[in-house]
């Protein structure tokens, strides 16, 4: 009999969102409940080779195994299995995400596994556990990816990008809180600073000034903003943003829809402080499209278009229970080691 689980569960965020958040493995003692710490032993683009460490169990025992995952973000699926099986002949999870709306991806776990003559529990047994303990975690992780989404976000907590100009902060977007539709943030320009002219295909922008006075060039014609008053600016509109008060302003931006791709919501139109050569592209002469969050350029990609880098994993096929799992050499110092999981006493 071969022990065989399947579960799945609704989690109100965006599939980038769930896929990033979930597969964060440093963050997974903050994710379950039941692991107490996670080491990282290999690590490539598509996989990873690591140990967790359970908290103590009734017996204040610690439980501690060696696994190792392969992801395929285009294919949103995720393949793993246990190197240090201990009680198990064998055991392979296989994780899949499917995009049921903007806002709702739901998450399955499939496990196929098998267990020793001698483990203190039969196949069947430990079925019925997985099945249990599967349903309370599921639970957890979707409680704590959608609470995720929901904080406060403050101008010091995220990356500054000066590149066009200013102190410009992505606050809200989808690599931290899973935003679907847009994003939001603001930016600090000193008297007579300004933001280099773009503009943006796919969507509007609707600035608001906290503090403060602006100059706003649209398409060459400039308009007068102050304290406390707003603006429209329409897909396509050129817009170029000046200082022109005597103090510091602070300007909030929201945009949306998103782009299709993170680095064609932006289009820039002249250099800016940290472009001192345009570039050419789509769009006007001399246009070149670029990041629009601010945040680094491989975690705005993968959380806001779900896109994969070519990652191939070196290593011949391990297959078990009927799909193939890429192997990857384990350091020595595992790979000699024992074969079952590890109680820490």
């Amino acid at each position: 009999m071969i022990g065989h689980t399947d579960n799945v569960i609704d989690i109100d965020a965006p599939v980038a969102f769930v896929w990033e958040r979930t597969n964060d493995l440093r963050n997974w003692p903050e994710l379950f409940s039941e692991y107490a710490s996670i080491d990282i032993l290999q690590e490539t683009a598509g996989s990873a080779t690591f140990r967790l460490t359970m908290h103590p169990d009734e017996q204040a025992r610690v439980w501690s195994w060696v696994s190792e995952r392969h992801w395929d973000k285009a294919a949103r699926v995720v393949r793993a299995r246990r190197v240090e099986t201990g009680p198990f002949e064998f055991m392979n999870i296989t994780w899949t995400y499917e995009e049921l709306g903007p806002d709702c991806t739901r998450m399955r776990w499939v496990q196929d596994f098998h267990m020793k003559p001698d483990a203190p529990v039969d196949t069947a047994a430990m079925t019925d556990r997985i099945n249990h303990n599967t349903a309370v975690q599921m639970k957890l992780v979707k409680e704590r990816v959608e609470r995720s989404r929901c904080r406060v976000v403050g101008m010091d907590d995220v990356p500054s990008n000066t590149r066009r100009g200013g102190d410009l902060r992505t606050l809200l977007a989808p690599p931290n809180v899973g935003t679907s539709a847009g994003f939001c943030g603001a930016v600090r320009l000193a008297p007579g600073e300004g933001v280099s002219e773009h503009y943006h295909p796919y969507s509007e922008e609707y600035l608001f000034v906290a503090h403060g006075e602006l100059r706003v060039d649209l398409d060459g014609e400039p308009v007068v903003i102050g304290t406390e008053q707003a603006l429209h600016i329409p897909r396509n509109v050129r817009h170029r943003l000046t200082n022109t008060g005597d103090s510091q302003a602070l300007v909030v931006f929201q945009i949306g829809p998103l782009a299709p791709e993170p680095h064609l919501g932006h289009v820039d139109t002249e250099a800016g402080p940290g472009d001192p050569v345009p570039g050419a592209g789509s769009g006007p002469a001399g246009a070149t499209a670029s990041n629009g969050f601010g945040f680094p350029a491989q975690d705005t990609a993968s959380a806001a278009s779900g896109a994969a880098p070519a990652s191939p994993v070196a290593g011949s096929p391990l297959v078990r229970a009927g799909f193939a799992v890429p192997a990857v050499p384990l350091p020595a110092s595992i790979a000699t080691g024992p074969g079952g999981p590890t109680v820490i006493r």
